[in-house]
């Protein structure tokens, strides 16, 4: 059974969810832009049963706080501060971690922070070099240049339900395979008033980011954390040759190509689960 529930971190109420027993080896899930905790109700059901699975809402999404710009600095070093912290408010000491999309910017400073928590790594499609950013970030870096002028072109771009719409779907040639409400209930999120202002403030932040790819680059190669890299194919904003950069950097990592999009939950939940379940297996003693 999955419990919903929340906390209070540095006055900010984050909601999570959590299945699976209490002394489970931990799996800490974050989640990816513009979705909350809820992308990951299929793992939820799927892995409770070996490992103990907790999904939190980053502030300003999902169910937890969502306090305006003048109240909360949106950015990614200021999120994984409050992951840190609500990773500590639950006594949690030690973590296998899932990240995509966004949860890679902030479990990767995480990680960097505090490696001594971290027992295994699961990428998907959460980029750290580069060359991952594809032709979609030509209008997105145009905003980090130049913000004022083009905020407008940045929120179509990225805001708009066209643009949520194919964050699912991507160049997958079977769109018939994806549920519409997948994006019209993260359109509706996006809509709620003040929404997209806390958004494109962050989204102005993503460009430290792409700073720290050195940085989480370096990490990687020299810790060599046990890593499985989950890459859905048809992401038209994350490109697939990611995945390889991770293999160079991880030549132990084990890496699959599977047939979705930028959400491999939506289309390959199964496929997924199979082979963290697989992956996990060996630490979950440890978890």
């Amino acid at each position: 059974m999955t419990r919903y529930r929340s906390l209070k971190v540095d006055d900010l109420d984050i909601f999570y969810q959590e299945a699976g027993p209490a002394d489970a080896p931990v799996l800490l899930l974050l989640h990816g832009f513009p979705s909350s905790s809820r992308m990951f109700e299929p793992l939820l059901r799927q892995l409770s049963d070996r490992w103990r699975l907790i999904a939190p809402d980053y502030p300003g999404f999902g169910h937890s706080s969502a306090p305006a710009p003048s109240d909360f600095v949106y950015t990614f070093d200021h999120l994984a501060q409050v992951a840190n912290g609500f990773v500590g408010a639950l006594g949690i000491e030690h973590y296998s971690l899932y990240v995509q999309d966004y949860g890679g910017p902030v479990g990767f400073r995480m990680a960097v922070a505090h490696p001594e928590r971290l027992h295994a790594l699961i990428v998907q499609n959460a980029v750290a070099h580069a060359d991952g950013l594809g032709p979609l970030w030509r209008t997105r870096r145009a905003f980090w240049a130049d913000r004022a002028g083009h905020e407008a072109a940045l929120r179509e771009n990225f805001l708009s339900l066209d643009a949520t719409r194919a964050r699912h779907v991507g160049n997958d040639p079977a769109p018939d395979r994806y549920d519409p409400d997948l994006w019209t209930d993260e359109f509706a999120f996006l809509s709620r008033p003040g929404r997209t202002d806390i958004q494109v403030e962050l989204f102005y932040d993503y460009r430290t980011n792409v700073a720290a790819y050195p940085v989480w680059q370096e990490w990687l190669r020299r810790d060599q954390p046990r890593t499985l890299v989950l890459w859905g194919r048809h992401d038209a904003s994350f490109q697939a040759q990611e995945a390889d950069s991770y293999q160079a950097d991880l030549p132990e990592a084990q890496v699959h190509l599977l047939d979705g999009g930028h959400f491999v939950l939506d289309t390959c939940p199964d496929d997924a689960a199979l082979l963290i379940r697989s992956f996990l297996a060996p630490t979950e003693k440890g978890g």
